[in-house]
């Protein structure tokens, strides 16, 4: 089969790489454009362009893939399908139904259980068990289109959207070349969506990112872990120079009982609206990530004081 992979973030690479390593003939790599990165603000290449030039695989960066040339150079690719992960554009019809089998793209949740740009990071604050990764055919409405192969995961009591970024990036990545072989064979089937059960994956905004001490500890834990490690969620720790911010990485729930945001021992359990959260991995604003045990040797934070 002759393919265009579009795809951008670290999620991508992982599919990229096995569809590669499975003998396809990748005949371009879409991404977004060169951004900036780094503490130098460099341009950079995403990381599914990196690779692929340094699997030397033709690239384009488009910047709208709704422009009249991008369409026609995508047409005369002469594509049996094209294979979207994390691209993070929407793409026209004209885009969709260029390739000869059509585009398929692999989704990060149970569909139509969160549809749209943030699934991982949503089914883990809603407190979701179970999860999953889809392999779609494309349609024009939003992650709508019919179901031709899942994989389940487990949400562990202990999973942040990172650690589970890189099990569904992996099992995600299996899963596209089992259904890619079966479309080269004839044997892919398609399921249409359930129509009731639809929520909607919203991009997470920095704003949401503030611990609110007052909500229940179990929802505080779910938020914690489910903007670790990027935004994070974050707090402010009173030292003798004032306020600095921490951002909380890993945490577990918690027995417990005192006002929202205080300290209740040596061993950084947060008292919440009802329950506690236990801190198991922060970063203080400026500094690198440390195990909780680390961070209190060199940053006293004694029971009964009150986190921001």
């Amino acid at each position: 089969m002759r393919l265009a992979f579009l795809g951008t973030p670290d999620f991508a690479v992982a599919s990229l790489r096995r569809i590669v390593e499975a003998g396809f003939e990748v005949a371009c790599v879409y991404s977004q454009p060169p951004a900036p990165r780094g503490r130098g603000h460099e341009l950079r290449p995403s990381p599914a362009h990196a690779f692929a030039g340094a699997h030397g695989l033709p690239v384009r960066t488009p910047a709208s893939m709704r422009d009249p040339a991008e369409v026609a150079a995508f047409r005369a690719l002469g594509l049996d399908a094209a294979v979207v992960v994390a691209f993070g554009q929407i793409l026209p019809r004209e885009v969709l139904e260029a390739p000869t089998l059509g585009a398929f793209n692999l989704h990060g949740s149970l569909l139509p259980r969160w549809r749209g740009a943030a699934p991982i990071q949503r089914a883990i604050m809603a407190g979701d068990a179970v999860t999953g990764v889809q392999v779609m055919r494309m349609t024009e409405g939003l992650d709508e289109g019919p179901i031709l192969a899942t994989q389940t995961l487990r949400i562990g009591p202990l999973d942040t959207a990172g650690t589970l970024h890189d099990r569904m990036a992996e099992a995600g990545a299996e899963l596209l070349v089992r259904t890619l072989h079966a479309l080269e064979r004839g044997e892919a089937r398609e399921t249409p969506q359930a129509s009731d059960g639809v929520t909607y994956a919203k991009k997470i905004r920095p704003r949401e990112a503030r611990i609110d001490w007052t909500r229940p500890g179990a929802e505080v834990d779910r938020k914690i872990r489910g903007l670790s490690p990027a935004p994070g969620a974050w707090f402010e720790l009173p030292t003798d120079r004032g306020p600095v911010r921490v951002k909380a990485l890993l945490s577990a729930n918690e027995d417990g009982d005192g006002a929202p945001g205080e300290v209740l021992d040596e061993a950084l359990l947060v008292a919440c609206g009802s329950g506690a959260v236990r801190l198991l991995r922060v970063q203080r604003e400026g500094r690198a990530a440390q195990d909780a045990e680390a961070f209190l040797r060199g940053q006293s934070v004694a029971a009964g004081e009150r986190l921001g």
